[in-house]
């Protein structure tokens, strides 16, 4: 597993090279924003800590031009922060990031995180299964998703791991309500690190991507009270 690491802090950064190496994944390390966009091209990396405040461009930006941009893959990403207000984390999130972390941390938290993530990728193989709906196709074996506008006219739609994860989560269970938990536990396993609202976030950018009018959502509904379900003709 090839793992980038943009940290403009040399100490951190090399800390993080160290425990990650110790567990047998390749590192690559840049400390500014610009470089690390032409680097994840070079590489193409399984997953990238990114620090939120860096030179050139801040995390924030180089998140969000890897999500518009994720090329051969669409890595995880791990934002890392000093800052530790609610407001950043729901920024980072909203980006695109996966999941966040804030300075200091643990080395070893942040390796069972990278773990949790990276077990997701691998969980998923060997599916080869395909969910419809009136509105929807998802082929897990593909990764390929498609909103069908009008029965002619399918609509490849362009998501994250995450999103698609969801998304194709939601397929499975039609009608379902699931609640944060289960969702964490569904996408991230039991071994989950974070603030549970996190879901929240990826629902809302999910909705942008699929609902015709997000703040009025037609198939991912909210539960209040419990959670989230999806809803679509069969």
């Amino acid at each position: 597993m090839q793992i980038l690491i943009i940290e403009d802090e040399a100490e951190i950064a090399q800390l993080i090279q160290l425990y990650l190496e110790k567990e047998g994944f390749a590192c690559r390390t840049c400390r500014d924003g610009i470089t690390a966009l032409q680097v994840f091209q070079e590489q193409q990396p399984d997953l990238i800590i990114l620090d939120l405040m860096i030179p050139g461009l801040d995390g924030l930006e180089v998140c969000a031009r890897i999500r518009q941009k994720p090329g051969a893959k669409d890595p995880y990403i791990m934002m890392l922060t000093a800052k530790g207000e609610e407001i950043d984390r729901i920024i980072g999130l909203s980006t695109g990031a996966d999941d966040y972390m804030v300075k200091p941390f643990s080395p070893k938290e942040l390796v069972a995180r990278v773990r949790a993530l990276l077990r997701r990728s691998m969980r998923q193989g060997g599916q080869s299964e395909t969910y419809q709906t009136a509105s929807f196709t998802i082929d897990v074996d593909q990764r390929s998703a498609q909103r069908h506008l009008t029965p002619d006219q399918p609509e490849n739609l362009d998501l994250t791991t995450l999103e698609f994860d969801l998304l194709s989560t939601f397929l499975s269970y039609p009608g379902r309500v699931w609640n944060r938990s289960q969702l964490i536990d569904k996408l991230w396993g039991s071994d989950f690190f974070g603030d549970e609202r996190v879901v929240d976030t990826h629902i809302a950018r999910l909705r942008k991507k699929i609902e015709p009018d997000p703040s009025n959502p037609t198939f991912v509904k909210t539960v209040i009270g419990v959670g989230y379900k999806f809803e679509d003709a069969t």
